[in-house]
């Protein structure tokens, strides 16, 4: 059993991180980068090389300063590689990228029901299955070229070790290939023929291999290579490691992801962006979400600093109110984010933007039927007063937040000292306080209003073109 660091690197479409994690739980070293993305001809890609540079040389540093001897992979969703023998055979493709619209209607034409693979209908590459198709249609012979298809994570634990292989949490995370309640690929993997393309699964933070890093002194060092995860997924992880069971998941970064276990899946809508992931442990999870963190990016102006209470409490009073949405998926798709009410400029623009991202999480625990505990993680936790709006919009409901904001790589972390049997973590979750904000309840009935509003007019538009 080691009681050597662990290296995760938790890897964002907008910021890859590595956390060295002490055999106590504890961060004991942090180096973060943006992820460079490409325009190649008429499609964006990863610069990979200049990732994994970054990577190899991070590795390097935190084996000489810590004696680190494991490494994995937490990566955000809805990403892919095709690789034959030891190289790329097309570059990673951004996934916020439309293909065209006629090869969008034929796509899409081919996907499997909903039922069968639980994931919504969502444009972009938000759907990996799609952007697969998109291959497909531009050249039909680049995934024959290819003897893997590979999930993000797998690509970087293959790139470091060499070994192919797949993992359930990231294949079920809405890609059209996955069948959760059949446990298997979906038709759509077998009427194209990739099931072939498909490594053999490893289960999450289990060892697939080796890496050998040499050191500047000359030294060689090996450190072992566990499997990757989805992020999300790995933060549910984390928090079920630390005890919590009958709870709902909302874990923040980019994306504002809604977990609730609780929920049978038959309450999804997948016109309003709700899906069923699937855990490390292959089963079913019911899931809403929208682009939370990128919402509150545009929607803010880009503050950076935290939001004070007085700055929320005036955008309350002023009824100064964001309407969805301000980037795509979510539970309200197709509607263009607004300001509504009196102009609100920096902090105060701020306050509304954040009051919407706390509303639009609150829609989306109605709308997954959440009644039972909330655990707060990620990013958004540091824009301040979220938890505690979100605990006064659920009077009903206990809201916890996280000490850590990392859950993603603290549960990739979990997952590689469970495997030695043995796991350094403690439940630090605080209880949110309420905020105590005048006339939020107003507020939020309002904001409801108009929401669905819109929403019925937004229908009202598509039955009248059908």
């Amino acid at each position: 059993m080691s009681k050597a660091p662990v290296a995760v690197f938790d890897l964002g479409k907008t910021n890859s991180k590595l956390f060295v994690v002490s055999a106590q739980g504890k961060v004991i070293d942090e180096a973060r980068t943006r992820p460079l993305w490409r325009q190649e001809a008429d499609i964006r890609v990863l610069d990979d090389a200049a990732l994994f540079a970054w990577m190899k040389g991070e590795l390097a540093r935190v084996v000489a300063a810590h004696g680190v001897d494991r490494v994995i992979f937490s990566g955000h969703g809805c990403t892919f590689a095709l690789v034959a023998g030891d190289d790329l055979v097309h570059p990673i493709l951004d996934y916020e990228q439309e293909p065209p619209v006629d090869t969008g209607a034929r796509i899409d034409a081919m996907v499997p029901d909903f039922r069968e693979t639980f994931s919504p209908p969502l444009p972009l590459g938000f759907n990996y299955g799609r952007h697969l198709l998109w291959l497909n249609e531009r050249d039909p012979d680049l995934i024959g070229r290819a003897d893997a298809i590979l999930a993000y994570p797998q690509f970087w634990s293959w790139k470091f070790f060499g070994r192919k292989v797949s993992e359930v949490s990231y294949l079920g995370c809405h890609s059209h290939l996955w069948a959760p309640l059949k446990d298997d690929f979906s038709s759509l993997v077998d009427r194209m023929g990739w099931r072939s393309k498909m490594p053999e699964f490893a289960r999450a933070g289990s060892v697939i291999g080796t890496h050998v890093v040499t050191l500047e002194d000359g030294r060689s060092v090996d450190v072992a290579v566990h499997n990757g995860v989805h992020d999300s997924n790995s933060a549910l992880y984390f928090y079920r490691s630390l005890g919590f069971s009958d709870f709902t998941l909302v874990s923040t970064g980019t994306w504002v992801i809604v977990f609730n276990p609780a929920s049978p899946l038959e309450r999804l809508d997948p016109a309003r962006d709700m899906l069923a992931n699937v855990t490390v442990d292959r089963q079913p999870v019911a899931t809403a979400r929208f682009m939370g963190g990128r919402e509150y990016d545009v929607a803010s102006g880009s503050w950076t600093r935290p939001v004070t209470a007085e700055a929320i409490a005036s955008a309350i009073a002023k009824q100064a109110f964001a309407l969805p949405s301000f980037a795509a998926g979510g539970p309200m798709p197709g509607h263009e984010g607004r300001f509504v009410g009196p102009a609100v400029e920096g902090e105060e623009r701020a306050a509304a933007a954040l009051l919407y991202v706390a509303l639009m999480t609150d829609l989306s625990l109605d709308l997954i039927g959440s009644e039972n505990e909330i655990v707060i993680d990620g990013g958004l936790v540091k824009t301040g007063h979220y938890a505690a709006v979100l605990a006064a919009l659920r009077p009903g409901q206990t809201v916890h937040t996280s000490a850590n904001p990392e859950g993603s790589a603290f549960g990739a972390a979990a997952l590689v000292f469970d495997a030695d049997g043995r796991n350094p973590f403690v439940n630090d979750c605080a209880v949110a306080e309420p905020a105590l904000l005048p006339g939020l309840r107003d507020y939020r009935r309002e904001w409801r209003r108009q929401v669905a509003r819109a929403h019925g007019e937004a229908g009202g538009r598509k039955e009248r073109r059908a």
